[in-house]
């Protein structure tokens, strides 16, 4: 039936013409006619003309959605209806922004994967902000972007510039874009400082992310109205454990202390470990202006030279910091664990402590290596459980992957007993009887198993690495974990690790439980760092409410919770990857001409990505760098490979590299290629 309409697009078609076309001619089969006319119109595929009358819809389907934009001109559209994405070329954009709200009409299909489109109206503008440096010349100023969305400048007209001169850093507002524009035009609204300056770069990167420098002056006076004082009252309905041998163990310039460790041996051999949680939620009431303002911000946002705390400074460093030598209040989770680390019982209680000591991580890791210092005996029993729990957590298959960081056992100490509580927390909960049929919402981090097709392909590239390997076993965490631990390569180790971590889903929040693949456990949360996460306060009171007998709560509140909080973490992971990216280009500046030794760590059809030895940065060889002849890319194998030369580069590589640009801009680092020692060669 399509095709009488494509046949003829101009031609007007009712449902008897179509239905005498096609030798129809039974009132039921009609019937049939008129229900597929109705269809092929929602589909747009034909118009209703007047009433009953059709033609062939030759504009193409129309459709709503979200536009995206890339500063590489591969723009794309998001459908309301969640169908596939449809590619939007740059002369197809109709000046759309990112995140525009806009009507695309569907092309006819072009030979390739995916359909095309071009925007035919914008129905909402979102508003846009942009980062970058002002540039006056000659009277006309305009902001050269740095934007991932958006390559062109941005005109500024004299009575907008509102105080900003050439060479600041600046934040623009979009007011227009127009057909007959060649520019968007905007207004600053607020000079940063000079471009090139530490402070205004890092806070560009911030607001490009639509994320804060600072805490709004309102919000942090409130905070002075908080009292540190804890009534006696407050004590008496707690667990008392100010007599109990107490410490934190940090990096040697923190400031919040938001967990300690306590550690007594009892009388039957065991010993009794409590983990100590800052308790913010005390001093943070649900929907105060601090409440709403921590969850807006999702978490605290570490940059390159300096921490954007979630809560105003005095409560993270003062208030709530459990500081030494001071009586703090603490959400806890106390064990008895046998000489074994098998826990024999378990509280989750609210409780009063009193540091007695503030350790670094150096400082506990000298104590574990030379077998004396203040706590001792309770430092190094706590090392013999978190050594134990930690093989335990492998032999159920939890991954490993530590590329690039230097792991004292101090580390692992605390992480170890971080993890058993949020596990046992959410264990706790998981497993309260039910009301009716219910069971209690709760906030879980959750990581999802990687999909099949993902984990054979990774598997595949693994094997063709190390093909001595049996394939089969790869697909147990566990085997990998044993593999990856065992190659004596220690460029192609940390190559696998990068891939491995790559082929993984991201861990989320969400009131489903659907178990922690990384960590091989069936329920998961996060209750251990409430003065810097969100979700942990959410759990803090959501644990206190359950505990306390409370009823069900709305799980829908709590899932909306989730999303945000785990679509800020995206947001302020990209933006502190950029931070540190910033602080790389700068220690490279000077160094184009430069060679470093380095290591391939990601092998694309553009050219190699290689992280260098020595200063753990790195950058990209473009292919054309590589050699005078076409090299064909195999995705399964991750390698590149000359057309005549038959030169193979592939993960874990040894090469010297020579730095011959710094986009400042895009913060990338360009090599070319002076030596190679191919794994699949040595």
């Amino acid at each position: 039936m399509a095709l009488i309409f494509t046949r003829s697009p101009h031609k007007l078609f009712n449902y008897k013409q179509i239905s005498k076309q096609i030798g129809i001619v039974k009132p039921e089969e009609m019937l049939q006619v008129v229900e597929i006319l109705y269809d092929l119109a929602d589909e747009n595929f034909i118009t209703e003309i007047n009433r009953g009358r059709y033609r062939y819809n030759d504009k193409g389907i129309i459709l709503s959605g979200r536009f995206i934009r890339r500063r590489n001109g591969n723009n794309y559209f998001l459908p309301d209806d969640s169908t596939p994405c449809i590619a939007v070329g740059l002369h197809c954009s109709f000046r759309a922004l990112d995140g525009d709200l806009v009507k695309i009409r569907l092309l006819t299909k072009r030979t390739g994967p995916s359909p095309e489109g071009e925007v035919i109206e914008i129905l909402h503008r979102k508003e846009q902000r942009l980062t970058g440096t002002l540039c006056i010349t000659k009277g006309l100023a305009f902001l050269i972007t740095e934007s991932k969305t958006l390559e062109n400048n941005v005109f500024i007209r004299s009575n907008r510039l509102h105080g900003g001169r050439d060479g600041d850093k600046v934040l623009v507002r979009i007011i227009s874009w127009n057909e007959d524009q060649d520019n968007p035009s905007g207004e600053i609204l607020e000079v940063l400082g000079k471009a090139g300056e530490i402070q205004a770069e890092m806070k560009a990167i911030l607001l490009e992310y639509g994320l804060p420098y600072q805490y709004p002056p309102h919000i942090a006076k409130r905070v002075d109205r908080i009292s540190s004082a804890i009534s006696e009252n407050e004590i008496i309905n707690r667990r008392d454990f100010r007599g109990i041998k107490t410490f934190t163990i940090d990096p040697a310039e923190a400031k919040d202390f938001d967990d300690a460790l306590s550690a007594r041996r009892l009388d039957n051999g065991n010993w009794e470990v409590g983990v100590h949680i800052a308790d913010v939620t005390y001093y943070v009431k649900p929907g105060s202006a601090i409440d709403r303002e921590a969850a807006s911000r999702g978490m605290s946002i570490y940059m390159s030279n300096q921490t954007v705390p979630m809560l105003p400074e005095r409560l993270c460093n003062q208030i709530c910091s459990l500081q030494p030598d001071a009586d703090k209040l603490c959400f806890s989770v106390i064990f008895e664990l046998d000489n074994r680390a098998r826990i024999s019982n378990m509280d989750v209680c609210r409780t009063v402590i009193r540091s007695n000591r503030r350790f670094s991580y150096e400082e506990v890791q000298c104590i574990l290596e030379i077998g004396n210092g203040d706590y001792k005996d309770e430092i190094i029993a706590l090392n013999q459980m978190a050594r134990l729990l930690r093989k335990k957590r492998f032999e159920q298959g939890a991954v490993c992957f530590n590329h690039g960081q230097a792991r004292l056992d101090s580390h692992k100490l605390i992480e170890e007993f971080m993890l058993l509580a949020n596990q046992s927390v959410a264990k706790l909960v998981t497993y309260m009887p039910k009301e009716g049929k219910r069971k209690r919402p709760f906030i879980y981090r959750v990581h999802s198993s990687p999909k099949k097709e993902k984990l054979d392909k990774l598997c595949d590239l693994i094997y063709y690495y190390l093909p001595e390997i049996n394939k089969k076993q790869l697909k147990d965490s566990r085997n990998l974990n044993h593999l990856l631990e065992n190659i004596t390569d220690d460029s192609l180790r940390g190559a696998l690790e990068l891939l491995s971590i790559r082929h993984m889903h991201k861990a989320k929040y969400s009131t489903c439980n659907t178990g922690h693949y990384g960590l091989a456990l069936d329920c998961y949360s996060h209750f251990t760092s409430p003065i810097r996460r969100y979700p942990d306060m959410l759990v803090h009171r959501l644990l206190a409410h359950y505990l306390a007998g409370g009823a069900y709560v709305r799980r829908a509140k709590y899932e909306a919770a989730c999303r945000h909080c785990s679509e800020k973490e995206v947001i302020i992971a990209s933006a502190e990857r950029d931070s540190v990216n910033y602080m790389q280009i700068e220690h490279m500046k000077g160094k184009e001409g430069e060679v470093f030794p380095g290591i391939v760590v990601n092998v694309k059809s553009w050219g190699l990505y290689v992280e260098l030895i020595d200063l753990k940065c790195g950058g990209l060889i473009p292919v054309r760098s590589l050699g005078d002849e076409y090299f064909d890319y195999n995705e399964e194998q991750l390698n590149l490979t000359g057309r005549r030369t038959k030169r193979k580069f592939v993960l874990g590589d040894l090469v010297t590299v020579r730095l011959e640009q710094i986009d400042q801009v895009q913060k990338e680092l360009y090599f070319s290629l002076i030596g190679v020692r191919s794994q699949k060669e040595s």
